[in-house]
């Protein structure tokens, strides 16, 4: 269930497929077990061990779109991101077209203020609906209710978003699916796609690439064992199909140590490391 195909199996699964599904399903969850929330798996690792709680990935029920009379985009929580920028290019809505390029959830995006291409969904957002795993109410949140900075929000693990509301441009459809055409184009020439992958790994530092900083010290092509900094896109780590969870995270300390020794800079993974993971590392 994750882009990278590894992980242990979580205690309880769920696939609620509306809110009151949501909110019965967390009724009767035992305290303190733990609750997270599973998007398309774009940006986690799953520990070998898997998870000792509760895995909730929202069903059908949470995947509508639907383009409002006012311009105004309302998705569901579980939406795909690229079915997202589609029906805003097909509906002749602009601004949300960036999104084609993400291979995860509107909540996600949400959680994480995901963006590309020049913009994110700060720029984008209304405003987020959002349920309480304990006291399963329910509240709509703006952007700056959220916090909304650089891959950040201040949504925790006792939040689920359910919604999202969007603000799009009107724009001509033609113009809008070119737009697609030619970010999908870009993906293809600067992305290793067909690999295993969680996307970018480290989060950008203020005023730099960390994908330009780890290609600058020589690492692209770069491995250990079954994980390797892609020769395409130096901030993506590509991960055969051999590769643990274990692996995976060790490849992510080691560069990181390896940029912080060569080039004094100190890289933060963007990618959740999910389930127990070792506090001490072996260096490869």
């Amino acid at each position: 269930m994750t882009t990278y195909k590894v992980g242990g199996p979580a205690r309880w699964f769920a696939e609620p497929d509306g809110l009151e599904d949501l909110r019965s399903i967390l009724e009767v969850v035992p305290d303190p077990m733990q609750v997270w929330v599973l998007g398309r798996g774009s940006n986690v690792v799953i520990s070998d061990a898997g998870f000792d709680g509760l895995v909730i990935r929202l069903g059908r029920g949470f995947s509508a779109v639907d383009v409002r009379d006012d311009g105004t985009i309302v998705a569901g929580a579980s939406a795909p991101l690229p079915i997202l920028a589609r029906a805003a290019a097909e509906a002749g809505r602009s601004g949300l077209e960036f999104y084609v390029g993400i291979p995860g959830s509107v909540g996600g995006a949400v959680v994480m203020n995901a963006g590309g291409h020049g913009s994110d969904t700060a720029s984008v957002l209304v405003e987020a609906t959002v349920l309480d795993v304990v006291t399963r109410s329910v509240d709509r949140r703006t952007p700056v209710d959220l916090d909304l900075s650089y891959r950040h929000s201040n949504l925790t693990d006792d939040t689920i978003v359910v919604q999202a509301t969007f603000s799009t441009e009107a724009i001509d459809p033609a113009e809008g699916m070119d737009r697609l055409r030619e970010i999908t184009r870009w993906r293809r020439e600067h992305q290793p796609g067909g690999t295993l992958n969680a996307g970018s790994v480290f989060k950008n530092p203020p005023d730099a690439s960390a994908g330009a900083i780890i290609d600058g010290l020589g690492l692209k092509g770069t491995h250990v064992g079954p994980v390797s900094v892609s020769p395409v896109h130096a901030n993506w780590l590509v991960a055969t199909e051999d590769a643990t969870a274990s692996d995976i995270f060790a490849f992510v300390q080691y560069i990181k140590r390896l940029v912080a020794d060569r080039a004094g800079i100190e890289l933060v993974p963007e990618i959740r490391f999910i389930g127990a993971f070792p506090e001490r590392w072996e260096q490869p």
